[in-house]
């Protein structure tokens, strides 16, 4: 099935494509959440005024996003938590754990958009980063302490 996306989506594309989908993908997931719609006749004809209001949609949400990006590169997040001797967490700093600090401080996040390979589970200092839309990506800093 054919749609036209009207967000961009991770491995699938970028708003404005033309992309083949599975059928229950596309009425399942896509369509509902109104991330696409079909590749009609009609819709085809509108693409380059969809194009046109998507375009302006995606400068302006760059633009905010690279703000954000500059005060997420200044921030610092610091986190104390139970640990061993040797430094091992008695427990981890997770994405979600990172995210509600972020909120705390200011910064609306969506933990799945935190680039943690794994979670923290040691005391120390860490670059994080974190993918922003539109292929911004700012990095903050998480100090983990050791609780006395």
């Amino acid at each position: 099935m054919e749609i036209i996306l009207q967000e961009d989506i991770e491995k699938l594309g970028s708003r404005g494509e033309v992309v083949t989908v599975a059928e229950g993908y596309a009425r399942n997931y896509l369509l509902p959440r109104k991330l696409a719609v079909e590749a009609l006749a009609g819709n085809v004809k509108r693409l380059e005024k969809i194009r046109g209001v998507l375009a302006k949609r995606t400068s302006t949400e760059r633009e905010l996003a690279q703000k954000q990006a500059e005060l997420l590169n200044a921030a610092t997040v610091v986190f104390t938590r139970k640990a061993a001797e040797n430094g091992q967490l008695f427990g981890s700093v997770t994405a979600n754990d990172l995210a509600e600090a972020l909120a705390a401080q200011g910064f609306e996040v969506d933990k799945r958009r935190i680039q943690l390979a794994e979670p923290i589970k040691a005391v120390g200092e860490y670059a994080v980063h974190v993918k922003l839309v539109h292929d911004v990506t700012a990095t903050f800093k998480v100090v983990v302490n050791r609780e006395e």
